[in-house]
């Protein structure tokens, strides 16, 4: 593995004693030879290491048992092949594997040696080798208690394990990518590319083989490679193009215009504007100001976002420093962003030239620190700490103990935010490697034992850098079980700890009480890579799901002439195993009508002042879009107490008038062909009281027109609808409601600036955005057409190329609603 990682790179002389930048876990404090050959073996020095361990087997007064011969003839084996000369490991390999068997904890002797004949086409042979290998992991296997693969409760009945499938994702390359961080929506990991040659000793930085910190935006939008079931088997993903997929071949390119509002969001929203990002869902490297010529990574982050702890070479940007033994030992620094950069770059206190730590996992308050170090005094080569933050100070690092650290290397920690801690180690019974172990914390001291992870996380090779939530429902790690690269999967837990949860559903009309059939209920759980999912019902408005245990559910039903109604459901604080039921009534939505009060028209001039024998009412009618009378309009008074009639028609002012009767509610509608019709409600007039005159002006939409919709604004690069368009867009589901024959077409615009297919992409999901809102509120999509215009139709002159102020633009950037037919 890298050097965080320990990945074996092949064909790379390490030495701790020459190299400058290499970030590795060295330290002076050895007792023996053998236990300073093993330090520089375990932390991948392997030319520092070959050369002890040749020095151990050459002197002949060297007191080695037959188990620690073993071993150093078996660590110098592999140190021959991991630099690449396999003559002498080979020689090496032939002399272990000449007994009869080799005791357990050398079984990996016999899987390195099958490789190294792979290697060199001696297939026969390497089958021998492996089936040794298998052999003898069978027998360990079997051996040992399996306390780590059961879990914390169990449902009765319920013996199925826990399913994982695994996803390779499209970013790993031939490059190193490990220990991957949640950054806002986004990941930040560790990548670097392997050298052909030894890394530089030079002290000048920079080689092949140097790790940067590289950062993906939206980590919901990673694609995967291939896809490795719960049952092992492996398959390609199949890429589905949505609407969503669908954006222009240049779209990394597309730089932000004014189109795009910027608004900074908090630590669960948007990213903030980082320095060498361009807003897409690619790869990108994190930060200019963090990464440098030497290591960078592993990272971790405060909640707010702005605030970050990193693993980086002993290196303050301007010089160098290394420990007595001549080794650039590893440290952990912060920093603080200001303006999208990260600014202030310090060292921890506990940072030292003669020793590592590195590695570092922040508690969600941010309060606990706990990272790996090989300081003096620990139980193996690397143990984990944690330091506490009392009055913006870090406390002296104290050892996690015997119950988490071993005798071999624990690191890599991770905290979720119930305080969990995963890390990886070698010194503990597993499959192989580094494997992943979970642990419960509370207020940072270890309060349960410590389990294993099952298969398919770990593996037979080294399983590291987990990062989940509080429920392990999903989340990625590092591993280099293909290939021997480091490579980020995604891993989504399948299938319930517990089982699952009975639970039905009735969805039924509030008014009618009765079942409503042909329902969406869109259902969508917690948790990485979680798919949402959607079930349709029947006549008997039910439906019937087995809900997974300890996990949160939304059920959003929906149907054309229904208002679209979201409820929760949580299985977390069930304990028993009963079924649920769950009831969703969804409304109508009201048909609007204006109405009419029995209060004095205001004055107006243009009105015949005569004096009032009985009430009545009057109004003008005009158009929606620019408030002129609209002739020839019939409106008719309909009268509640006894049915009768009256109707006018409109001159060129579109007035009209009717007397009214005391004591009787009427209804006043407004018709032409070619409009909408509208429709007022007029409250009786008191007996006796005196004659009054009411106004009601009708306003009526034509086909054809035009309308804007106002403050419709979108955060940056995006199309979903924020909350201060509610009111706006409210005004046109009553609009909608009003006219229940209207159909309409929702129009986008942008401005000129901007890539022109960028800007029609979207202007079209920004439409889009808009329909759904509509249809969420009960009016039926077959009313309603998207559409996106990008910069087509602009309405002043401010086209590519032409200097436009900046209200000119705005004037361009706009979104409206078309009368494509009405009744």
């Amino acid at each position: 593995m890298g050097i965080f990682t320990f990945q074996r790179w092949r064909k790379q002389l390490i030495s701790c004693g020459l190299l400058v930048g290499v970030i590795s876990f060295c330290q002076a404090q050895t007792d023996t030879l053998l236990l300073q050959a093993n330090r520089q073996y375990s932390l991948k020095a392997y030319a520092r290491a070959i050369e002890l361990y040749s020095q151990i087997l050459a002197d002949e007064s060297a007191k080695l048992n037959g188990e620690q011969r073993m071993a150093t003839q078996a660590n110098l084996a592999h140190s021959y092949k991991l630099v690449g000369e396999l003559k002498k490991a080979e020689q090496l390999y032939q002399t272990l594997t000449a007994a009869e068997e080799l005791p357990g904890n050398q079984a990996e002797s016999y899987r390195q040696y099958a490789q190294l004949l792979a290697e060199t086409g001696r297939y026969a042979e390497s089958q021998r080798m492996y089936e040794k290998y298998n052999k003898l992991k069978k027998k360990a296997i079997e051996a040992e208690t399996t306390p780590f693969l059961t879990p914390a409760t169990r449902v009765i009945g319920k013996t199925t394990p826990t399913r994982y499938r695994l996803e390779v994702l499209g970013l790993n390359s031939s490059n190193a990518e490990f220990s991957p961080m949640y950054y806002r929506d986004g990941l930040v990991f560790v990548s670097g590319k392997k050298a052909s040659a030894a890394i530089e000793t030079a002290g000048k930085g920079g080689g092949g083989s140097y790790l940067d910190l590289l950062y993906v935006q939206d980590r919901q939008q990673l694609k995967a490679s291939q896809l490795i079931k719960a049952d092992g088997t492996v398959s390609k993903p199949v890429q589905k193009r949505g609407r969503k997929d669908r954006r222009p071949v240049n779209t990394v390119r597309s730089r932000a215009t004014a189109n795009d509002s910027r608004i900074l969001g908090g630590y669960n929203g948007g990213i903030t504007i980082l320095e060498g990002l361009r807003y897409s869902k690619t790869v990108q490297p994190f930060s200019r100001s963090i990464n440098s010529r030497y290591h960078e990574g592993p990272v971790t982050f405060f909640q707010d976002g702005y605030r970050i702890i990193f693993t980086r070479n002993n290196y303050d940007g301007r010089r160098v420093r290394q420990s007595a033994e001549g080794v650039t030992n590893l440290k952990l620094y912060t920093a603080t962003q200001q303006n999208g950069t990260w600014v202030n770059i310090e060292e921890l206190p506990f940072n030292s030239d003669d020793y590592s730590v590195g590695h570092p996992a922040l508690s969600q308050d941010g309060q606990l620190l706990f990272f790996a170090s090989d300081m003096p005094g620990g139980l193996g080569g690397t143990d984990l700490y944690v330091s506490r933050n009392e009055n913006g100070q870090w406390t002296k690092p104290v050892n996690l103990g015997k119950e988490i650290n071993t005798k071999g290397n624990d690191l890599f920690p991770f905290v979720d935010e119930r305080g969990n801690l995963y890390f990886a180690s070698d010194g503990r019974k597993g499959l192989g490697g580094l494997d992943v172990f979970y642990a419960p914390l509370a207020d940072g001291v270890p309060v349960g034992p410590v389990e294993h992870l099952e298969s398919p996380i770990n593996s037979e090779m080294d399983d590291f850098g987990l990062i989940t939530d509080g429920n392990r429902k999903g989340g990625y790690f590092s591993t280099n079980r293909r290939k021997g690269d480091d490579d980020i999967f995604r891993f989504v837990r399948e299938s319930a700890l517990y089982g699952c949860r009975n639970l039905t559903l009735r969805i039924y009309d509030e008014l009618t009480k009765q079942p409503i059939d042909s329902v969406n209920l869109e259902i969508k759980a917690r948790g990485e890579g979680r798919k949402d999912q959607t079930v349709v019902t029947k006549k008997d408005g039910l439906v019937h799901l087995c809900l997974e245990s300890n996990n949160d559910f939304v059920f959003r039903a929906s149907r054309d002439g229904f208002v679209t109604s979201t409820v929760g459901f949580s299985t977390s604080a069930l304990t028993d195993d009963s079924p649920s039921r769950l009831e969703i009534a969804l409304n109508q939505p009201t048909k609007i009508m204006d109405t009419v009060w029995a209060a004095p028209a205001p004055p107006d001039d243009s009105w015949e002042v005569i004096e009032l024998q009985r009430a009545r009412v009057q109004g003008v009618v005009m158009s929606e879009k620019d408030h002129k009378p609209i002739e020839g309009v019939t409106v008719i008074l309909k009268s509640d107490c006894n049915g009768a009639t009256r109707q006018v028609l409109t001159g060129s002012n579109g007035r009209y008038e009717f007397e009214l009767a005391e004591g009787c509610n009427y209804t006043l509608s407004a018709t032409k062909a070619q409009y909408g019709t509208n429709t007022a409600r007029i409250q009786k007039i008191a007996a006796k009281s005196t004659p009054k005159t009411l106004s009601a002006d009708f306003h009526m939409l034509q086909v054809g027109d035009i309308l804007p919709v106002n403050n419709i604004d979108y955060d940056l690069d995006q199309w979903t609808i924020r909350p201060d368009a509610y009111r706006e867009l409210e005004k046109w589901v009553a609009t909608l409601q009003k006219y229940p024959s209207l159909t309409v077409e929702v129009r986008s615009h942008t401005d000129s600036r901007g890539d022109a297919a960028r800007n029609r992409y979207l202007s079209a999901q920004r439409a889009n955005s808009v329909v759904n809102y509509l249809a969420s509120k009960g009016i039926s999509r077959k009313r309603m057409v998207a559409a996106g215009y990008g910069e087509s139709l602009l309405l002043n002159h401010c086209g590519n190329g032409v200097d436009c102020s900046d209200a000119e633009h705005q004037h361009n950037r706009r979104t409206e609603v078309k009368v494509l037919s009405i009744k």
